[in-house]
């Protein structure tokens, strides 16, 4: 059973490398954006006539949330036309696929953890690219899964968890927001997730229960006490000063409130996902 993974080089396809040898059973091709370019849709095809894989995970992504106002072009073209060329081409080989979207599909006005039923509206050009990608799976090909998740993070990458530890190197104090509300993801526990995930599918052919799902770390918190929790887990000394969002201006709006219900995802596929306190200090004790 091949499983083909995109976006090899960036965070999340990393993570899942490191978990390679934990999963035997499961035949992984990992590909970088120039061994499969998902914006063409002629590399698609060479990619799943060469491998022909079971199925496909999807985390090649254009994540610069901010870079995206100006580029909006290109962000379409990675997270809109480039799912759409995977979906179209899954659909051909009868590859399941596994698609990793984002929490910034909502618009942060609720005040309980969004579920996958909920009305997306997103309010960001990042956020409607990623929704716009969401579309043109879901109408394309039925055997798919959406994973929206949250906050990711990891020792790897371009991330919040990295940045700050970073910065804590060279500012004596840091302005962190601490109105805005989510769940921060170990991008380590999320692959674990995809693979069981995917595994559970091998397992059950019957499998019908395709579409929406939610994947974080349980509880909640703001960027100021992830901030916080960061340090504390890293010992680090250094002064955190919370502010509003409205003090740290940003070309891209972010939701205020985007924690996601994961009960779903949880119970179908017999999950038992930490919470993100318990996950942060797993990646620090792993990695020290």
């Amino acid at each position: 059973m091949n499983v083909l993974v995109t976006g090899a080089n960036g965070q999340l396809g990393k993570c899942l490398q490191y978990y390679e040898d934990k999963f035997p059973h499961l035949n992984l091709i990992f590909l970088d954006s120039k061994a499969l370019d998902i914006t063409k849709f002629e590399s698609c095809q060479e990619a799943f006539s060469t491998y022909k894989p079971t199925f496909c995970i999807n985390t090649a992504a254009y994540t610069a949330v901010d870079l995206a106002e100006s580029e909006t072009e290109q962000a379409d073209l990675v997270n809109h036309i480039g799912v759409e060329n995977l979906a179209k081409v899954s659909k051909a080989y009868e590859t399941t696929l596994i698609h990793v979207s984002t929490d910034y599909v909502f618009d942060g006005s609720q005040s309980s953890a969004y579920t996958e039923s909920d009305q997306t509206n997103p309010i960001s050009v990042y956020g409607k690219t990623k929704l716009l990608g969401e579309i043109s799976l879901a109408n394309h090909w039925h055997k798919h899964l959406i994973v929206r998740t949250s906050w990711v993070y990891s020792d790897v990458g371009k991330n919040f968890y990295l940045s700050m530890l970073n910065l804590a190197k060279v500012k004596p104090e840091l302005n962190i927001v601490s109105d805005q509300i989510g769940s921060p993801t170990n991008a380590y526990e999320l692959a674990i997730a995809l693979f069981k995930i995917v595994s559970f599918l091998n397992d059950k052919q019957d499998f019908n229960n395709y579409g929406l799902y939610h994947y974080t770390q349980k509880g909640s918190c703001s960027w100021y006490e992830f901030a916080i929790e960061i340090f504390k887990r890293n010992n680090v000394q250094i002064k955190v000063n919370p502010i509003p969002t409205a003090a740290y201006p940003t070309p891209a709006k972010r939701p205020a409130f985007s924690l996601l219900n994961v009960s779903k995802i949880e119970s179908t596929f017999k999950l038992n996902i930490l919470n993100w306190q318990d996950a942060l200090k797993k990646l620090v004790l792993n990695k020290s």
